[in-house]
């Protein structure tokens, strides 16, 4: 679509103020995962008219299917795209792509220049840019901005630059996007201004802070506030099991106490796309001014920790049982890395299979929410959970505590099970139980 001289006067900000508040402004999503994809729905359902941008040809098919979009694409408010070209239309472009870590626990900021890049390349007067992925403090304005002014418009006058960083939860029944509050910060006064009324128009409450870095550090620490926690947590039931006392019945006592404390729950390992991920970004910078964040490092340490030690109760509880790991014939329940998603991104099934594995271990795994997983280079397919899968597994390894599974059924017929998860605690106290 060619872009149309007289839509914009002398006063960019005013132009653009009154099209967001009007609903009239197009709207241009790129990266559309899942923050992505709950942005542009919430704003296609707000009234403005949303261009979903996704260069990946498989997820933007798997986009073209998906039930909860459907309704918008079909009434013409969502539109998908491979072309990033088609930016140049745009009034508001938010930048939703994922920032992944390198090898070395380092950010790899390659997905946001990237995409920085093409929003650079048909940057135009009077357009407002939000960066929702998660960024170490300064990128915003560091990275994205200095892309931008590559292109010669003057930030804060031709083109607006704000950060407002995704909360969202997957699964979460409670806390969806309308009512989940929205931080916005602008690079300048007038982006702040702009991007607060865009987000009011689907969210609830939106919180203005005075500058991207406020906003980009309180992201961080949202996240790694949860990974210190649930680190901690699980580092106590290590004790706890070395000691022989019950985890789960020390946290249930001390969940009664009612101020002062907020009780996390132990597993095999911290998963998703932003929990074991985001605090790294911030250790990261932090070593920038000479300071090293020894509770985020420690965070790494606890989640291969206690992998290993999932591997070494499963064969302990086999060698008690008069088996061994080695051949021994394994059903995983749930791989995804959260109970009722069907995201395994940095999931614990994906430390804890290939260890299975290189033991000796035949591995096969139920999740109603995964139908297939990569492991070790080869794709495993989910098999039904039936009687006969649960009663001719030596055990049952409990990963994910999805709400659909029969626990009831994993007790009655299975072997043996051991339960990371607490899942099977009201089939407790059962003989063929162990739980982390």
């Amino acid at each position: 679509m060619a872009l149309d001289p007289d839509r914009f006067d002398e006063a960019p900000h005013a132009t653009l103020s009154q099209r967001i508040r009007s609903r009239t402004a197009r709207v241009a999503v790129i990266g559309m995962g899942y923050v992505g994809s709950q942005l542009a729905l919430a704003q296609a359902e707000a009234g403005y008219h949303v261009l979903g941008i996704e260069v990946d040809p498989v997820r933007l098919t798997q986009l073209k299917l998906a039930t909860d979009l459907s309704s918008r694409i079909a009434g013409g408010s969502l539109q998908l795209t491979n072309d990033v070209q088609a930016l140049s239309t745009a009034d508001v472009i938010a930048i939703c792509v994922g920032t992944p870590l390198s090898r070395n626990h380092e950010p790899d900021v390659g997905p946001l220049c990237s995409a920085a890049a093409a929003v650079g390349s048909t940057l135009h007067p009077g357009q407002l840019v939000i960066v929702e992925s998660t960024v170490y403090p300064g990128a915003t304005e560091e990275l994205v901005r200095g892309i931008l002014d590559d292109r010669g418009l003057v930030c804060g006058e031709d083109y607006f630059l704000a950060y407002a960083p995704e909360r969202v939860d997957p699964g979460n029944q409670r806390y969806r996007f309308r009512n989940t509050p929205k931080l916005v910060a602008g690079v300048t006064p007038e982006a702040g201004s702009l991007a607060k009324a865009f987000y009011s128009s689907a969210v609830e409450q939106v919180l203005e802070v005075s500058e991207p870095r406020i906003a980009e550090m309180a992201k961080l620490y949202e996240n790694a506030y949860r990974a210190v926690n649930i680190s901690f947590v699980n580092e106590m039931m290590l004790l706890c099991h070395h000691m022989g006392i019950d985890v789960w019945e020390v946290l249930s006592a001390a969940e009664s106490k009612p101020f002062g404390i907020q009780i996390f729950q132990p597993g095999p390992g911290i998963g998703g796309h932003c929990i074991p991920v985001d605090p790294f970004y911030l250790s990261w910078k932090a070593r920038e001014y000479g300071f090293q964040i020894g509770f985020i490092e420690q965070v790494a340490r606890v989640n291969w920790q206690v992998a290993r030690h999932v591997v070494q109760q499963v064969s302990t509880a086999l060698s008690d049982s008069g088996k061994s790991l080695r051949n021994a014939k394994l059903l995983v329940l749930g791989v995804a890395y959260k109970a009722d998603v069907a995201d395994v991104r940095e999931s614990a099934a994906l430390r804890i299979l290939p260890e299975l594995r290189k033991l000796g271990a035949q591995v096969r795994y139920h999740d109603p929410l995964v139908a297939e997983l990569e492991v070790d280079g080869e794709h495993l397919r989910s098999v039904d959970l039936t009687p006969d899968a649960l009663a001719s597994s030596d055990c049952v390894l409990v990963l994910t505590d999805h709400s659909g599974v029969d626990y009831e059924a994993v007790v009655r017929y299975a072997p043996l099970v051991y339960d990371t998860r607490n899942a099977t605690r009201l089939q407790l106290p059962s003989p063929n139980v162990l739980r982390l």
